[in-house]
């Protein structure tokens, strides 16, 4: 904190080493438990990372446990079971099932159908399930003691975003600054810090100016289509190779640039206002040197097993007796830690970093009035996540 008690800089400190090998042993332990243990693993891995954030020289405390994880886990999946029962129950009563050997195109198309019905389905389960995972994290996140907090709304979350997103979709993505922003602030006015509230200010339209590569890619695309559409291949395929990797620096250009707009007008308790300076250059940066490291290593490591697998597994399985099945044993555990490794050196060299980075562009001012917010009621978290792991959107943090 500065001198005079208004402004608090952020700082990760995290190291690769320490998260590299926390992140391998948890992968190999969640394999060798065929999954249970990713439960344990996860909450493991936030507590690293969330007690190398540091403001005001206080760190940021993660108090999710793995058992609350999974028995919530548990329960998604018996409702989740229900439900998709229940889908499939209207389903073959409309003569939509999914599980018979389609005997005609026209069976085909109806087992197609089925299959959207299915999916669109399950869409409002994926946006409430994201809502309440956020809930859970912020309600097992503690500052300076102070506990974080989220008030319930996920299937008001999960209505505006399929609205937003029909939206976005049906206006070719002209509408993406309108969706971004008001899905943000559901999300922020229901947000707390102890007895603070957190109020997301500004205007949608005011994201439009991070859009501009984004513009600009997918323009170069649709000049890429127009000039094949001419026949001439060259041209249009150099604009719209050219317009592909333009639009993909401006997605990630416009994510940064919208989430400095939107932190910079947030506001805590009334008076406690954020700052935030990630740059898209670095980013950019860090993702491709760290995929670059993990290609290498990962290239390295694969070959050491080839070689391994010819000088030493091959003449094993090649012999009487048990050798083959033992062999192949061997090289498929491996392999398989192979890939663990890939996956840990994914979070250290490249999730880390970004992490790292944007945590430490984030100032807080008004700092002081930080000493006038009191403890909030404990959240018992509900399913802890539980609809977020079984349909895999909690991510790897």
């Amino acid at each position: 904190m500065s001198e005079d008690n208004q402004i608090i800089n952020a700082r990760y400190q995290g190291q690769r080493g320490p998260l590299f090998g926390l992140a391998f042993v948890t992968a190999l332990l969640t394999m060798l438990s065929l999954g249970i243990y990713r439960f344990w693993g996860k909450t493991r891995i936030r507590r690293y990372i969330w007690s190398s954030v540091d403001g005001g020289g206080d760190a940021f405390e993660y108090t999710g446990s793995g058992l609350e994880k999974f028995l919530g886990f548990l329960v998604a999946i018996v409702i989740l079971a229900v439900y998709l029962g229940v889908v499939q129950m209207i389903l073959f009563y409309f003569g939509l099932t999914l599980f018979a050997e389609p005997t005609s195109a026209e069976m085909a198309l109806a087992q197609m159908a089925g299959l959207y019905v299915t999916f669109l389905a399950i869409v409002p389960l994926i946006f409430f399930a994201q809502y309440r995972a956020r809930r859970y994290k912020l309600a097992r996140t503690r500052w300076r003691g102070v506990r974080f907090g989220a008030e319930k709304g996920a299937w008001g979350y999960a209505l505006r975003a399929m609205g937003h997103w029909l939206l976005t979709i049906v206006t070719l993505g002209i509408l993406l600054p309108r969706q971004t922003f008001w899905l943000e602030k559901y999300k922020t006015d229901r947000s707390w810090y102890g007895d603070g509230r957190f109020v997301q200010e500004g205007r949608w339209g005011a994201l439009y100016p991070a859009m501009t590569h984004l513009l600009i890619g997918v323009g170069l695309i649709l000049a890429g289509a127009l000039a094949l559409a001419l026949q001439s291949p060259f041209i249009g395929g150099a604009l719209s190779v050219v317009g592909y990797v333009w639009a993909m620096v401006g997605f990630i250009s416009y994510r940064v640039r919208a989430f400095i707009y939107l932190t910079e007008h947030k506001l805590l308790d009334g008076d406690i206002r954020f700052e935030a300076r990630p740059e898209t250059r670095k980013i950019i940066g860090l993702v491709i040197v760290g995929s670059l490291v993990v290609s290498l290593i990962m290239g390295l490591a694969f070959a050491a097993l080839a070689a391994l697998a010819s000088m030493v597994v091959g003449p094993a399985m090649m012999a009487p007796g048990p050798g083959h099945i033992v062999g192949l044993v061997l090289m498929a555990g491996l392999y398989l830690g192979a890939l663990l490794m890939g996956g840990a050196l994914s979070l250290a060299w490249i999730t880390q970093p970004v992490i790292a980075h944007v945590i430490s562009s984030i100032r807080v001012r008004g700092a002081d009035r930080l000493a006038d917010i009191r403890q909030r009621a404990y959240d018992t978290g509900a399913d802890a996540e539980g609809f977020a792991d079984a349909l895999d959107v909690g991510g790897a943090i």
